[in-house]
């Protein structure tokens, strides 16, 4: 249980926001570098708890969570003071003479809700976003990864400056009680039905979301493509944190040839990855809570693994598992897997392919590996998802200026790069117009025949064009 008071946190960060400490360019800065520096010298200690929550290996670590949230320090540090800079806006001729701009505000004291999964990148990435634009900052990490938030706790209490950042440590019961506190935005990764309350809650006091979730991200392969060199992208994908990973490919969809192939190489680059025993690996993590080693069981029940297929409650183990020939009703279809299962659909084509994904909510990530331009296009036309990977899962997430988010189910809303400013920002409307002329008087009532006349003859004439 937290032992800080949700309301005291929430009224501390209002003061701090409310006096105007963050909102200067070098506040916002200083408070960046000291993230940067954070991540440095606390990478070890971050590391450390990584490999306690979740069994991730230092350079995974550093790789999946450290080094994503570094390249968005690096990359808001190079951009943020010309995201920060208003904008003019041409005026109408109704209007003129006036001057129009947007002047990029915070929105205020908002709160980043973490998930476990990637513990570290999922709540500092949004906090990059949410500092350079100015606000004041609740971090609520998981208390699924107990030693990953004690860490972050420490860290950020000791870099950052506690006026306008605080770790919230606690569990469903504090993060209730954040929501319950009057708040300009709340930014939420996870599931759908954790979702679903947080969206309640924060509708009570009207405070805007965004809502980064999952779903089952499909996967098209046919045979245009080197299958060998698509399993070993498949594996990474999948694999990585022991498929605990929303974007991870969560099914395959393939004809039974190409399935057949597929199955075959998958074996080999999990050898090739983890050795003969993925268990012995220091590189493969492991699942992270006991309730989760008995749901990913359950699922394999009734299965046969062409790949894998062994649980270990005991180490919460679960192997890299491949499943040919799964069918669409069966429980692996039904819910997002998150964890280290991939279930092979044979489906006759690539339209039986697109009328699966279609039939589906939409996914945060939809994956295709084909030579042919013709179906990557028509998978862009005609299927709806967070993000397209062409010949690579999971990677989408590293380029900054790609939007990150979902659409439907999947997620409302975006972050990385520029787009993590705007998220945390609010676009503020300013028009200044002189008081002579008084060009406005033409709208003032009473209005004449003469009067009326000459706006209707104004307004067919002014409406033609485009206004500027």
């Amino acid at each position: 249980m937290s032992t800080e008071d949700p309301a005291e946190v929430v009224r501390t960060l209002r003061r701090g926001f409310d006096s105007g400490l963050t909102k200067p360019l070098a506040w916002r800065r200083a408070q960046l570098v000291a993230l940067r520096r954070l991540l440095l010298d606390g990478g070890a200690e971050l590391e450390r708890a990584l490999a306690l929550d979740l069994g991730k290996s230092s350079a995974e670590a550093q790789v999946s969570e450290i080094g994503v949230v570094r390249a968005e320090v690096d990359h808001a540090l190079r951009h943020m003071r010309r995201w920060a800079r208003s904008t003019r806006v041409p005026v109408p001729v109704a209007v003129a003479p006036a001057s129009a701009r947007v002047v990029p505000e915070p929105l205020g004291v908002v709160l980043v809700i973490g998930p476990w999964n990637y513990p570290v990148q999922l709540i500092l990435a949004p906090l990059v976003g949410a500092l350079a634009a100015g606000n004041a900052v609740v971090l609520k990490p998981s208390e699924v990864a107990p030693a990953t938030s004690a860490a972050l706790a420490r860290l950020v209490g000791h870099h950052l400056d506690p006026r306008g950042v605080t770790v919230v440590e606690g569990d469903a019961g504090t993060t209730t009680e954040l929501l319950s506190q009057r708040l300009d935005h709340v930014f939420f990764t996870g599931g759908g039905a954790v979702a679903r309350i947080v969206a309640r809650a924060a509708a009570e006091n009207l405070t805007p979301v965004t809502l980064e979730l999952g779903g089952k991200s499909p996967v098209w392969i046919d045979d245009t493509v080197d299958v060998e060199a698509a399993a070993r992208r498949l594996a990474w994908g999948k694999f990585m944190n022991a498929g605990q990973t929303c974007v991870a490919p969560d099914y395959v969809l393939a004809t039974p040839p190409v399935a057949s192939r597929l199955t075959a190489a998958l074996a080999v680059a999990v050898t090739a990855f983890y050795g003969l025993d993925p268990a012995a690996s220091p590189d493969y993590g492991r699942i992270v809570a006991d309730r989760h080693v008995d749901r990913l069981a359950s699922l394999l029940e009734g299965e046969h693994a062409a790949v894998g297929g062994t649980v270990d409650r005991g180490t919460r183990y679960v192997a890299p598992t491949v499943v040919d020939g799964a069918r669409l009703d069966s429980p692996l279809l039904a819910e997002e897997i998150f964890g280290p299962i991939l279930p092979i659909v044979h489906v006759a084509d690539l339209d039986e392919a697109i009328r699966v994904v279609r039939s589906r909510e939409k996914p945060l990530a939809l994956y295709v590996f084909s030579s042919s331009r013709e179906v990557e296009r028509r998978f862009l036309r005609e299927t709806s998802s967070g993000a397209v990977g062409v010949g690579v899962p999971s990677a989408h997430l590293l380029v900054p200026g790609l939007p990150f988010g979902g659409v439907g189910a999947s997620g409302t809303g975006a972050y990385h790069g520029k787009r993590s400013f705007d998220t945390f920002t609010h676009e503020k409307a300013v028009l200044r117009k002189p008081l002579s002329p008084d060009t406005i008087a033409l709208a003032y009532p009473p209005f004449t025949p003469r009067r009326e006349g000459i706006i209707r003859r104004f307004i067919a004439r002014t409406g033609s064009g485009d206004g500027s």
